[in-house]
């Protein structure tokens, strides 16, 4: 079926320009800058004057909790959030039930993928201190390798010095990282425990996941990255100081060592905890407006060079209580994109670097084969957006823009459409299809 999308603003490769992009099967056909004469020659156009064309957004961490997990969410459920939010795809972590460790669990996921994600799909296999043997080497259906160096999940935290060692000796697929320092936390609940009694109040999240166990943990990953001439991405960032480790990446250099940041450490502070408490609890931890702020410049400056979700549903029960009872992690993958161009209204960033941040990056960081961009012969992942004008009386702005709950209000910004393998999976901010995503596939030059 060939579909034209007309006359929106198209975003790509850093540049804004008014255009029209030609869908035909699952693939861009064609890019055209300018008008389009001939609408009549196309099965179906969508009038996209006013609206801004992206390429799909491409979360890179995610939480979709199945298998073993699933009366929190599942693929299904947390895929069709991500289409209309106009991801159009997704990497999901490794620590669910039983945790993609084995070869088999990582089959299974696969197969889960295969017959529920309403969106392209890709799974990290995790590393624990016994499976060093089993990672998978240059594998084109895998990412990555999750390391969790600070990490209350089961057996997944690998916190011996020579399995550490050996994986960054060895490991041929990029590492994602979360790093936080096991010891320093546990000393620090410990004492807070002393002070505060057996579930500290939320607000104390700050100071048991502190600064000090996220430096001390990301500098560890870095020096052995360093080391061994490993590929390291070490996850959601949350202080200023860590930001030091890191040289900024370019479009045409991308270092061995990067960095991502997720959207709770770049919209919320500590001073958050005060009205929305155990909402905003998340690993590492929500911290200062002075480090939020240095994140939200390194946005900018290339020191940040991928920008996900961390995306972690949870029941509504197990949100409840302090540091100790409260779970960790909050559902952002349905508002992500229109958060970020809240940012993008605020001057924080311009449109161009969203776009590379959240599809340029990703593509090229993990070489995703024909994806992250629009060029013609790439796969048809789109997003529609569309910014609604402040000109509106206040009641239209309300009922036309997205509520996103964790901030408490509305944004300016809708997601119109998105295109997975060239389907027209949302349109007008509703479901349109039931059609499933594709594997990912990597290793590609892009």
């Amino acid at each position: 079926m060939s579909i034209l999308i007309a006359d929106a603003v198209i975003v790509n490769e850093g540049r804004s320009f008014t255009g029209s992009v030609e869908i035909d099967g699952d693939i861009i056909r064609q890019i055209i800058e300018g008008p389009v004469a001939r609408r009549q020659d196309y099965q179906q156009v969508i009038d996209a004057r006013g609206c801004y064309l992206l390429p799909g957004i491409i979360d890179t961490h995610v939480h979709f909790r199945e298998p073993g997990l699933t009366h929190k969410a599942d693929i299904e459920s947390e895929s069709r959030a991500a289409a209309l939010g106009g991801v159009t795809s997704f990497f999901d972590m490794p620590n669910t039930m039983p945790q993609t460790t084995t070869v088999e669990a990582l089959e299974e996921k696969w197969r889960l993928g295969e017959r529920k994600s309403h969106v392209n799909y890709s799974f990290f296999f995790g590393a624990t201190n016994d499976n060093i043997d089993l990672l998978p080497q240059d594998d084109p259906r895998v990412p990555g390798i999750k390391l969790f160096m600070g990490s209350s999940t089961g057996n997944m935290l690998v916190d011996d010095a020579k399995t550490l060692r050996r994986l960054f000796q060895t490991a041929t697929l990029p590492i994602m990282a979360h790093c936080e320092d096991t010891n320093i936390i546990n000393r620090n609940m410990l004492e807070a425990r002393q002070r505060w009694g057996d579930d500290p109040d939320v607000a104390h999240h700050p100071q048991i996941r502190s600064r000090e166990a996220c430096v001390a943990s990301s500098s560890l990953a870095v020096s052995l990255a360093k080391e061994y001439g490993t590929r390291l991405h070490v996850a959601h960032l949350s202080t200023a100081d860590e930001l030091a480790l890191f040289e900024p990446a370019t479009d045409t250099h991308i270092p061995n060592i990067t960095a991502e940041a997720v959207l709770a450490h770049l919209l919320f502070t500590d001073a958050d905890y005060a009205d929305k408490g155990s909402w905003v609890k998340c690993n590492p931890s929500v911290k200062t407006a002075g480090d939020r702020d240095c994140l939200r410049r390194a946005l900018t400056d290339g020191r940040i060079f991928t920008v996900a979700t961390d995306h972690a549903p949870h029941a509504l029960g197990e949100k409840e209580g302090g540091c100790a009872k409260a779970a960790s992690g909050m559902p952002m993958v349905q508002f992500s994109l229109v958060a970020m161009l809240d940012l993008v209204d605020q001057g924080v960033l311009s449109m161009e670097r969203m776009v590379a941040l959240m599809c340029h990056h990703p593509a090229r960081l993990f070489a995703i084969h024909r994806r992250g961009f629009l060029r013609e012969g790439y796969k048809a992942d789109l997003t529609i957006v569309r910014r609604h004008p402040w000109t509106l009386r206040q009641t239209d702005i309300a009922s036309k823009c997205q509520w996103s709950p964790l901030l408490g209000r509305r944004l300016g910004w809708q997601v119109q459409h998105t295109f997975c393998n060239g389907a027209h999976i949302v349109g007008d901010g509703r479901m349109l299809s039931d059609s499933r995503g594709e594997q990912l596939i990597f290793r590609s030059q892009v």
